[in-house]
């Protein structure tokens, strides 16, 4: 990687001589401005006013314009020459904890990288340092025309430092926040809370541009005389009629893309009328463990009662031919019969069902 500013790290009495290497690189598809009639170039000209012709880059330099209108000519000694400690030198002036830093005030991204052995002792000596404070030092540097501040932290075994705008650059968030009272309940913040852990987590190196990708196939289909690929239409979605239900959607429609809990938000649909659009029921939503095992306990409490409704099946069926066989009876047995009587006879029946039977037939 190419070195774009060459200077030293000020730390202390210790200087450490290194190399600004851009730690980013952007990937965004470029336009050139064309004639729609004929395709030609449209080009922007530098031309000088007084002589009216075009100017090679050579030929171009720094001037500040006065209040009077007037041009002040600024030459690049002149900017090398500046009254700054920072001209050729990150000054580290604090070391701060990692946190005190807003992440709204970070700009572009830099390694460092040691200039010649000389530096390796003092560049390790800072690292080590950093990594086992665990904080972040805060310098000024001078870069393209005017003093920066920045942020020293350590990536791997690397020095990186992030540009900070200064305070003065971060405009106040007045009148962006909704002006509208607005009260959030618990069981809104409990559903919000079971998305966030249904949706889980990412691994950033998974990520990709699809705009992008998707461009680049739009040229390539143009390049080759072919029509550009269709626009795929829009996702499917219904009225969202409260924060309740679309909560409650969205942590279903999260759980389906995981394969988690299908089952049971296939029965949640079911008893809520097929999806018909009416408001949602609030209730706690398991965590993701919960939630795993919730079909699994669902399915054996069926089975379980499945098995009892079979066991008690053949007990019905030995009470009622008890009823029959006594009914008919020659020896006068009593036509009713008390409920404790059959539940004695079906809990036998439970036991010995056949041999019981074949008791009664001998009796009658």
């Amino acid at each position: 990687m190419r070195s774009i500013w060459n200077g030293a790290i000020s730390f202390g009495l210790v200087s450490i001589p290194i190399k600004l290497v851009n730690a980013t690189e952007n990937h965004t598809i470029s336009f050139r401005q064309i004639h729609t009639e004929d395709g030609g170039r449209i080009r922007y000209r530098k031309v000088c006013e007084l002589e009216d012709r075009e100017v090679s880059q050579g030929e171009i330099g720094k001037g500040y314009e006065d209040a009077d209108g007037s041009i002040i000519p600024i030459t690049d000694e002149d900017l090398a020459h500046l009254p700054l400690p920072t001209a050729r030198t990150i000054d580290i002036v604090a070391f701060v904890p990692a946190d005190r830093i807003d992440p709204l005030r970070l700009e572009h991204s830099y390694y460092l990288a040691a200039s010649g052995a000389p530096a390796a002792k003092p560049y390790t000596l800072l690292r080590e340092a950093l990594k086992r404070s665990k904080r972040v030092a805060v310098a000024k540097f001078a870069l393209r025309g005017r003093e920066r501040l920045g942020m020293l932290r350590v990536v791997d075994d690397v020095i990186v430092m992030h540009g900070l705008l200064w305070p003065d650059e971060i405009r106040a968030p007045q009148g962006v926040a909704p002006e509208t009272d607005v009260t959030v309940r618990d069981k809104e913040l409990d559903l919000a809370d079971a998305l966030m852990d249904t949706l889980g987590e990412v691994d950033l190196e998974d990520l990709h541009d699809e705009y992008r990708e998707a461009l680049e196939e739009v040229i390539a289909a143009k390049a080759a005389g072919e029509a550009p690929p269709e626009t795929p239409g829009p996702a499917p979605g219904g009225k969202v009629l409260d924060l309740m239900a679309a909560l409650e959607n969205s942590v279903r429609a999260a759980q389906r893309s995981r394969g988690e809990a299908a089952g049971e938000a296939a029965g949640e649909e079911a008893a809520d009328g097929g999806g018909r659009e009416t408001e949602a029921e609030v209730r706690h939503l398991p965590r993701r463990k919960s939630t795993r095992g919730a079909p699994k306990k669902a399915a054996a409490g069926k089975e379980s009662g499945s098995r009892a409704a079979k066991s008690a099946s053949p007990a019905k069926k030995t009470a009622s031919g008890g009823r029959k066989t006594a009914a008919g009876s020659a020896s006068g047995t009593k036509a009713g019969q008390s409920k404790k009587t059959a539940s004695s006879a079906g809990t036998a029946a439970k036991k010995t069902p056949a041999k019981k039977t074949a008791a009664r037939k001998r009796t009658a």
